[in-house]
Protein backbone atom coordinates (compact mmCIF):
# COMPACT_ATOMS: atom_id res chain seq x y z
CA UNK A 1 0.00 0.00 0.00
CA UNK A 2 1.20 3.41 -1.03
CA UNK A 3 0.16 5.66 1.78
CA UNK A 4 0.95 9.39 1.85
CA UNK A 5 0.02 12.67 3.45
CA UNK A 6 2.71 12.92 6.34
CA UNK A 7 3.92 9.57 5.87
CA UNK A 8 3.23 8.12 2.59
CA UNK A 9 2.38 4.63 2.57
CA UNK A 10 1.33 1.82 0.29
CA UNK A 11 -0.15 -1.43 0.10
CA UNK A 12 -0.47 -4.45 -2.26
CA UNK A 13 -3.52 -6.64 -1.79
CA UNK A 14 -4.39 -10.17 -1.82
CA UNK A 15 -7.80 -10.37 -1.33
CA UNK A 16 -9.02 -11.67 1.94
CA UNK A 17 -11.20 -10.40 4.40
CA UNK A 18 -8.34 -9.47 6.73
CA UNK A 19 -7.41 -7.37 3.78
CA UNK A 20 -10.43 -5.74 3.19
CA UNK A 21 -10.56 -4.24 6.88
CA UNK A 22 -6.60 -3.43 6.19
CA UNK A 23 -7.68 -1.48 3.49
CA UNK A 24 -10.81 -0.03 5.34
CA UNK A 25 -8.70 0.56 8.90
CA UNK A 26 -5.68 2.50 6.08
CA UNK A 27 -8.31 4.55 4.52
CA UNK A 28 -10.54 5.52 7.44
CA UNK A 29 -7.33 7.52 8.67
CA UNK A 30 -6.47 10.53 8.81
CA UNK A 31 -4.72 12.82 6.47
CA UNK A 32 -2.31 13.59 8.77
CA UNK A 33 -1.94 9.64 9.35
CA UNK A 34 -2.04 8.23 6.37
CA UNK A 35 -2.60 8.55 2.76
CA UNK A 36 -2.94 5.96 0.68
CA UNK A 37 -1.78 6.22 -2.81
CA UNK A 38 -1.35 2.89 -4.33
CA UNK A 39 -3.13 -0.47 -4.08
CA UNK A 40 -1.85 -2.96 -6.43
CA UNK A 41 -2.18 -6.68 -6.93
CA UNK A 42 0.63 -8.96 -6.36
CA UNK A 43 0.85 -12.44 -7.39
CA UNK A 44 -1.10 -15.55 -5.33
CA UNK A 45 -1.88 -18.96 -6.19
CA UNK A 46 -4.08 -17.29 -9.10
CA UNK A 47 -3.31 -15.16 -11.95
CA UNK A 48 -4.22 -11.45 -12.29
CA UNK A 49 -7.37 -12.26 -14.37
CA UNK A 50 -8.80 -14.77 -11.96
CA UNK A 51 -7.85 -12.12 -8.81
CA UNK A 52 -9.82 -9.74 -10.91
CA UNK A 53 -13.01 -12.11 -11.19
CA UNK A 54 -12.86 -13.05 -7.98
CA UNK A 55 -12.53 -9.15 -6.82
CA UNK A 56 -15.64 -8.07 -8.88
CA UNK A 57 -17.31 -11.35 -9.81
CA UNK A 58 -17.78 -14.60 -7.12
CA UNK A 59 -15.66 -13.63 -4.44
CA UNK A 60 -14.92 -15.59 -1.88
CA UNK A 61 -16.55 -13.21 0.36
CA UNK A 62 -20.02 -15.40 1.05
CA UNK A 63 -21.30 -14.63 -2.43
CA UNK A 64 -22.14 -11.16 -1.72
CA UNK A 65 -22.23 -10.48 -5.36
CA UNK A 66 -24.77 -13.13 -6.22
CA UNK A 67 -26.86 -12.36 -2.94
CA UNK A 68 -27.02 -8.66 -2.65
CA UNK A 69 -26.22 -7.44 -6.08
CA UNK A 70 -27.39 -3.67 -5.17
CA UNK A 71 -23.50 -3.55 -3.56
CA UNK A 72 -21.85 -4.65 -6.77
CA UNK A 73 -20.40 -2.06 -9.03
CA UNK A 74 -21.31 -2.21 -12.96
CA UNK A 75 -19.00 -4.48 -14.72
CA UNK A 76 -17.32 -1.57 -16.77
CA UNK A 77 -13.54 -2.67 -14.98
CA UNK A 78 -13.20 -5.58 -17.53
CA UNK A 79 -11.85 -3.05 -20.11
CA UNK A 80 -9.27 -2.45 -17.98
CA UNK A 81 -7.62 -5.07 -18.27
CA UNK A 82 -9.05 -6.15 -22.26
CA UNK A 83 -8.78 -3.86 -25.41
CA UNK A 84 -12.64 -4.24 -25.89
CA UNK A 85 -15.14 -6.81 -24.47
CA UNK A 86 -15.92 -10.31 -25.74
CA UNK A 87 -18.72 -8.43 -27.99
CA UNK A 88 -16.33 -6.11 -29.12
CA UNK A 89 -18.80 -3.29 -28.53
CA UNK A 90 -17.18 0.20 -27.64
CA UNK A 91 -19.34 2.10 -24.94
CA UNK A 92 -17.56 -0.63 -22.57
CA UNK A 93 -14.38 0.28 -23.39
CA UNK A 94 -15.24 3.79 -23.84
CA UNK A 95 -16.30 3.86 -20.17
CA UNK A 96 -13.25 2.21 -18.87
CA UNK A 97 -11.22 5.23 -20.91
CA UNK A 98 -13.00 7.95 -18.75
CA UNK A 99 -12.55 5.89 -15.59
CA UNK A 100 -8.85 5.88 -16.14
CA UNK A 101 -9.02 9.89 -16.60
CA UNK A 102 -7.67 11.66 -13.56
CA UNK A 103 -10.87 13.65 -12.15
CA UNK A 104 -11.33 15.59 -9.08
CA UNK A 105 -14.59 13.57 -8.85
CA UNK A 106 -12.65 10.57 -8.77
CA UNK A 107 -12.09 8.47 -5.46
CA UNK A 108 -10.13 5.59 -7.68
CA UNK A 109 -8.03 5.78 -10.41
CA UNK A 110 -6.93 2.96 -12.54
CA UNK A 111 -3.71 2.25 -14.06
CA UNK A 112 -2.52 -0.07 -16.66
CA UNK A 113 1.26 0.77 -15.86
CA UNK A 114 3.11 -2.60 -14.26
CA UNK A 115 2.40 -1.84 -10.35
CA UNK A 116 6.21 -2.00 -9.63
CA UNK A 117 6.63 0.65 -12.24
CA UNK A 118 3.79 2.47 -10.36
CA UNK A 119 5.73 1.89 -6.55
CA UNK A 120 9.05 3.31 -8.29
CA UNK A 121 7.00 6.29 -10.07
CA UNK A 122 5.73 7.32 -6.42
CA UNK A 123 9.28 6.72 -4.51
CA UNK A 124 10.36 9.34 -7.27
CA UNK A 125 7.59 12.15 -6.91
CA UNK A 126 8.09 12.25 -3.02
CA UNK A 127 10.51 13.01 -0.70
CA UNK A 128 13.19 10.41 0.43
CA UNK A 129 12.56 8.61 3.65
CA UNK A 130 8.74 9.65 3.59
CA UNK A 131 7.18 6.86 1.62
CA UNK A 132 6.47 3.88 3.42
CA UNK A 133 5.77 0.21 1.85
CA UNK A 134 2.88 -2.13 3.86
CA UNK A 135 3.36 -5.50 2.25
CA UNK A 136 0.21 -8.15 3.09
CA UNK A 137 0.84 -10.61 0.47
CA UNK A 138 4.20 -12.30 -1.72
CA UNK A 139 6.91 -9.57 -2.16
CA UNK A 140 7.15 -9.82 -5.61
CA UNK A 141 6.49 -6.84 -6.81
CA UNK A 142 8.73 -4.91 -4.18
CA UNK A 143 11.65 -7.50 -5.79
CA UNK A 144 10.73 -6.36 -9.50
CA UNK A 145 10.76 -2.84 -8.43
CA UNK A 146 14.28 -3.27 -6.61
CA UNK A 147 15.69 -4.87 -9.38
CA UNK A 148 15.03 -2.38 -11.93
CA UNK A 149 15.77 0.62 -10.05
CA UNK A 150 17.02 0.03 -6.53
CA UNK A 151 18.45 3.97 -5.93
CA UNK A 152 14.76 5.24 -6.18
CA UNK A 153 13.62 1.71 -4.08
CA UNK A 154 15.73 3.13 -1.58
CA UNK A 155 14.13 6.04 -1.20
CA UNK A 156 11.11 4.29 1.00
CA UNK A 157 10.91 5.05 4.84
CA UNK A 158 10.23 1.49 5.65
CA UNK A 159 8.68 -1.70 4.46
CA UNK A 160 6.34 -3.15 6.61
CA UNK A 161 5.76 -6.51 6.03
CA UNK A 162 2.95 -9.35 7.24
CA UNK A 163 4.52 -12.64 6.64
CA UNK A 164 6.39 -15.63 8.31
CA UNK A 165 5.88 -18.00 11.07
CA UNK A 166 9.38 -18.14 14.04
CA UNK A 167 8.13 -20.10 16.64
CA UNK A 168 4.71 -21.11 15.53
CA UNK A 169 3.51 -23.24 13.23
CA UNK A 170 2.79 -22.16 9.16
CA UNK A 171 -0.50 -21.69 7.83
CA UNK A 172 -0.19 -23.08 4.36
CA UNK A 173 2.35 -25.86 4.75
CA UNK A 174 3.55 -27.01 8.82
CA UNK A 175 6.10 -24.64 8.59
CA UNK A 176 5.36 -22.05 5.93
CA UNK A 177 3.37 -18.96 6.10
CA UNK A 178 1.91 -18.26 2.78
CA UNK A 179 3.43 -14.61 2.20
CA UNK A 180 7.04 -16.37 2.57
CA UNK A 181 6.59 -19.60 1.03
CA UNK A 182 5.68 -17.05 -2.03
CA UNK A 183 8.57 -14.61 -2.08
CA UNK A 184 12.39 -15.17 -2.07
CA UNK A 185 12.96 -11.58 -0.36
CA UNK A 186 12.72 -11.36 3.65
CA UNK A 187 12.30 -7.93 5.13
CA UNK A 188 11.59 -6.55 8.61
CA UNK A 189 8.61 -8.97 9.94
CA UNK A 190 4.95 -8.55 11.81
CA UNK A 191 4.89 -12.85 11.76
CA UNK A 192 2.18 -14.80 12.46
CA UNK A 193 3.60 -15.27 16.15
CA UNK A 194 2.07 -12.16 16.71
CA UNK A 195 -0.56 -11.28 14.46
CA UNK A 196 -2.24 -14.21 15.33
CA UNK A 197 -2.50 -12.79 19.23
CA UNK A 198 -4.72 -10.17 17.53
CA UNK A 199 -8.44 -10.93 16.93
CA UNK A 200 -12.26 -9.59 16.17
CA UNK A 201 -14.93 -11.23 17.63
CA UNK A 202 -18.21 -11.76 16.46
CA UNK A 203 -19.05 -10.62 19.89
CA UNK A 204 -17.51 -7.53 19.11
CA UNK A 205 -18.79 -7.45 15.61
CA UNK A 206 -22.44 -7.23 16.70
CA UNK A 207 -22.44 -5.00 19.70
CA UNK A 208 -21.03 -2.39 17.15
CA UNK A 209 -23.21 -2.88 14.07
CA UNK A 210 -26.28 -4.36 15.46
CA UNK A 211 -29.22 -2.05 16.69
CA UNK A 212 -29.72 -1.52 20.43
CA UNK A 213 -33.37 -2.75 21.17
CA UNK A 214 -35.61 0.17 22.83
CA UNK A 215 -36.68 -0.42 26.75
CA UNK A 216 -39.31 1.38 28.22
CA UNK A 217 -36.74 1.54 31.73
CA UNK A 218 -33.50 2.50 29.55
CA UNK A 219 -34.92 4.34 26.20
CA UNK A 220 -31.56 2.98 24.84
CA UNK A 221 -30.69 4.43 21.51
CA UNK A 222 -29.76 1.92 19.00
CA UNK A 223 -25.92 1.43 18.25
CA UNK A 224 -26.67 1.53 14.63
CA UNK A 225 -30.80 2.33 14.08
CA UNK A 226 -29.86 2.15 10.22
CA UNK A 227 -26.67 0.23 9.66
CA UNK A 228 -24.67 1.85 6.77
CA UNK A 229 -24.08 0.55 3.35
CA UNK A 230 -20.08 -0.48 5.05
CA UNK A 231 -21.61 -1.92 7.97
CA UNK A 232 -24.46 -4.11 5.64
CA UNK A 233 -21.51 -4.85 3.64
CA UNK A 234 -19.12 -6.18 6.23
CA UNK A 235 -21.95 -7.96 8.04
CA UNK A 236 -22.57 -9.93 5.49
CA UNK A 237 -18.77 -11.10 4.45
CA UNK A 238 -17.85 -11.53 8.15
CA UNK A 239 -20.69 -13.85 8.92
CA UNK A 240 -19.58 -15.70 6.56
CA UNK A 241 -16.16 -15.62 7.74
CA UNK A 242 -17.39 -16.76 11.11
CA UNK A 243 -19.80 -19.64 10.71
CA UNK A 244 -16.43 -20.72 8.69
CA UNK A 245 -14.57 -20.25 11.26
CA UNK A 246 -17.62 -22.18 13.53
CA UNK A 247 -17.54 -25.17 11.37
CA UNK A 248 -13.93 -25.67 10.89
CA UNK A 249 -12.27 -25.29 14.37
CA UNK A 250 -13.47 -26.18 17.96
CA UNK A 251 -14.26 -22.92 19.85
CA UNK A 252 -15.78 -20.51 17.92
CA UNK A 253 -19.52 -21.01 18.22
CA UNK A 254 -21.43 -17.98 18.87
CA UNK A 255 -20.26 -14.44 19.72
CA UNK A 256 -16.49 -16.81 20.90
CA UNK A 257 -15.81 -16.82 16.78
CA UNK A 258 -12.75 -15.08 16.29
CA UNK A 259 -10.87 -14.14 13.03
CA UNK A 260 -7.42 -13.33 13.34
CA UNK A 261 -6.29 -9.74 12.02
CA UNK A 262 -3.07 -10.13 10.39
CA UNK A 263 -3.30 -7.74 7.45
CA UNK A 264 -4.90 -4.52 9.70
CA UNK A 265 -2.06 -5.47 12.20
CA UNK A 266 0.77 -3.86 9.75
CA UNK A 267 -1.96 -1.20 9.38
CA UNK A 268 -2.09 -0.33 13.33
CA UNK A 269 1.63 -0.65 13.19
CA UNK A 270 1.96 2.24 10.89
CA UNK A 271 -0.63 4.41 12.57
CA UNK A 272 1.41 3.89 16.11
CA UNK A 273 4.97 3.37 15.58
CA UNK A 274 7.77 5.97 15.39
CA UNK A 275 7.68 8.78 14.74
CA UNK A 276 4.82 9.04 17.08
CA UNK A 277 1.19 10.23 16.50
CA UNK A 278 -1.66 11.06 18.19
CA UNK A 279 -4.05 8.61 18.88
CA UNK A 280 -7.92 9.14 18.53
CA UNK A 281 -10.04 8.83 21.48
CA UNK A 282 -10.60 6.20 22.98
CA UNK A 283 -6.75 4.92 22.37
CA UNK A 284 -6.00 1.67 21.92
CA UNK A 285 -5.25 -0.28 25.44
CA UNK A 286 -1.64 -0.56 26.47
CA UNK A 287 -0.40 -4.00 27.74
CA UNK A 288 2.60 -3.62 30.36
CA UNK A 289 1.79 0.28 31.02
CA UNK A 290 1.98 1.42 27.65
CA UNK A 291 4.84 -0.71 26.30
CA UNK A 292 4.53 -0.80 22.80
CA UNK A 293 5.78 -2.33 20.08
CA UNK A 294 8.70 -4.00 20.67
CA UNK A 295 11.16 -6.42 18.51
CA UNK A 296 12.14 -9.52 19.24
CA UNK A 297 15.16 -9.35 21.83
CA UNK A 298 17.20 -11.07 18.83
CA UNK A 299 16.45 -8.17 16.89
CA UNK A 300 18.04 -7.68 14.35
CA UNK A 301 17.82 -11.71 13.14
CA UNK A 302 19.23 -13.55 10.92
CA UNK A 303 16.07 -15.21 9.34
CA UNK A 304 16.41 -17.10 6.16
CA UNK A 305 13.69 -18.48 3.65
CA UNK A 306 14.08 -22.46 2.82
CA UNK A 307 13.56 -22.55 -0.91
CA UNK A 308 14.25 -25.91 -1.69
CA UNK A 309 13.28 -28.04 1.05
CA UNK A 310 11.11 -30.84 0.39
CA UNK A 311 9.14 -30.65 3.33
CA UNK A 312 9.98 -27.09 4.57
CA UNK A 313 10.21 -25.20 1.27
CA UNK A 314 8.78 -21.55 2.76
CA UNK A 315 10.29 -22.06 6.16
CA UNK A 316 11.72 -19.35 8.52
CA UNK A 317 14.97 -20.42 9.62
CA UNK A 318 16.75 -18.88 12.61
CA UNK A 319 19.92 -20.54 14.50
CA UNK A 320 18.34 -21.76 17.87
CA UNK A 321 21.67 -23.05 18.97
CA UNK A 322 23.12 -20.32 21.12
CA UNK A 323 26.25 -20.43 19.91
CA UNK A 324 28.55 -17.68 20.58
CA UNK A 325 29.06 -15.22 17.82
CA UNK A 326 33.02 -14.75 15.85
CA UNK A 327 34.53 -12.12 15.25
CA UNK A 328 34.06 -10.21 12.23
CA UNK A 329 37.63 -11.20 10.78
CA UNK A 330 37.29 -14.69 11.53
CA UNK A 331 37.02 -16.53 8.33
CA UNK A 332 34.40 -19.36 10.20
CA UNK A 333 36.30 -21.96 9.97
CA UNK A 334 38.09 -22.23 13.84
CA UNK A 335 34.19 -22.46 14.48
CA UNK A 336 32.74 -24.74 12.36
CA UNK A 337 30.30 -22.30 10.70
CA UNK A 338 28.25 -23.74 8.13
CA UNK A 339 25.97 -21.50 6.35
CA UNK A 340 27.90 -18.46 7.87
CA UNK A 341 25.18 -18.17 11.04
CA UNK A 342 27.55 -17.44 13.57
CA UNK A 343 28.90 -14.15 11.75
CA UNK A 344 27.48 -10.56 11.68
CA UNK A 345 28.59 -9.84 7.89
CA UNK A 346 26.52 -12.69 6.68
CA UNK A 347 22.83 -13.13 6.38
CA UNK A 348 20.00 -11.36 7.01
CA UNK A 349 19.35 -8.29 9.64
CA UNK A 350 15.46 -8.41 10.17
CA UNK A 351 13.28 -6.52 12.79
CA UNK A 352 10.66 -9.19 14.11
CA UNK A 353 7.95 -7.09 16.09
CA UNK A 354 7.55 -9.56 19.10
CA UNK A 355 4.62 -7.43 21.06
CA UNK A 356 2.33 -4.85 19.82
CA UNK A 357 0.53 -1.93 22.69
CA UNK A 358 -2.33 -4.26 22.94
CA UNK A 359 -3.67 -7.21 21.60
CA UNK A 360 -7.00 -7.57 23.27
CA UNK A 361 -8.54 -4.64 22.01
CA UNK A 362 -7.23 -3.91 18.95
CA UNK A 363 -10.12 -5.42 17.18
CA UNK A 364 -12.67 -3.07 19.13
CA UNK A 365 -10.29 -0.39 18.17
CA UNK A 366 -9.90 -1.10 14.38
CA UNK A 367 -14.23 -1.05 14.28
CA UNK A 368 -14.31 2.25 16.24
CA UNK A 369 -11.89 4.13 13.41
CA UNK A 370 -13.86 2.15 10.54
CA UNK A 371 -17.10 3.43 11.18
CA UNK A 372 -16.20 6.36 13.04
Amino acid sequence: MVLGAMYPRWKWLVLGIDDVLALLLALSSRSEEIEVKLISLTFGNIDVHRVRYSYHGRDGLGDIHFSHPHLTPEQTWESLFFPSTQSGAAPASDTAKAALAHSQHSLFIGSKTPAHQEMLRILKENDPETVTIVAVGPLTNLALAAAEDPETFLRAKEVVVMGGAIDVPGNVTPTAEFNILSKQLTLTLLPLDLTDQHRLTRGQFRSRTTAAPQTATTNATAVVATPSPLAAWLTIILEHSFATLDALYPGHAGDQAALSLHDPLCIWYVLTSAPPLPLPSPSPPSSGGGVGWQPSTGSPEDIRVETTGQWTRGMCVVDRRGRRRRDSDDDGASFSDNGHWLSDSSGNRVVRMASSPGPEGFGGHMLERIFG
